[in-house]
């Protein structure tokens, strides 16, 4: 089993709801969750103009492949209404593998860990309160310490 961690967010309709309806469709596909993050309200990133996200983490396991796991993850989102939009617009639903174990990967639709995460307090913020000693396998530091690294350089 491999230990994941999928970072979720949306900023359309019921924000919360379509955070929590995500995880359960994850919980019913096979993931197992260890666990969440709280919810987390968080200016758009990229693309400035548009509604406020709510954001969250989760820890989870899995036997899927990785790309198995991205495919499950994009299904989900299409399930639940994500239509494809500018790059970071508006969504739905936002479903991201942040990491798959302590895996370095790269192809042309996945990478491993997620490139921008490190960028992003949205992702770490949630990623700190559930798992702040976890070790980003490229950049050699905690989750805690980029997202401290993060802060100090805004």
């Amino acid at each position: 089993m491999a230990v994941v961690f999928i970072g979720i967010g949306s900023n359309l309709g019921d924000r919360r709801s379509n955070c929590s309806k995500a995880v359960e469709l994850m919980v019913s596909t096979g993931i197992s969750v260890i666990r969440t993050s709280s919810h987390y309200e968080t200016d758009p990133w990229g693309m400035k103009d548009q509604p406020r996200f709510i954001n969250m983490a989760l820890e989870g396991c899995t036997v899927l492949s990785p790309h198995n796991l991205l495919q499950l993850l994009k299904d989900i989102e299409r399930s639940m209404g994500r239509k494809q939009t500018a790059g970071w617009g508006p969504r739905i639903i936002d479903l991201d593998i942040l990491f798959y174990n302590d895996m370095i990967f790269s192809s042309d639709d996945l990478i491993i860990p997620h490139p921008f995460l490190h960028e992003r307090l949205f992702v770490l913020e949630p990623l700190a309160e559930i798992s702040p000693n976890k070790t980003h396998p490229v950049l050699k530091k905690t989750v805690q310490a980029l997202l401290e690294d993060l802060k100090a350089a805004s």
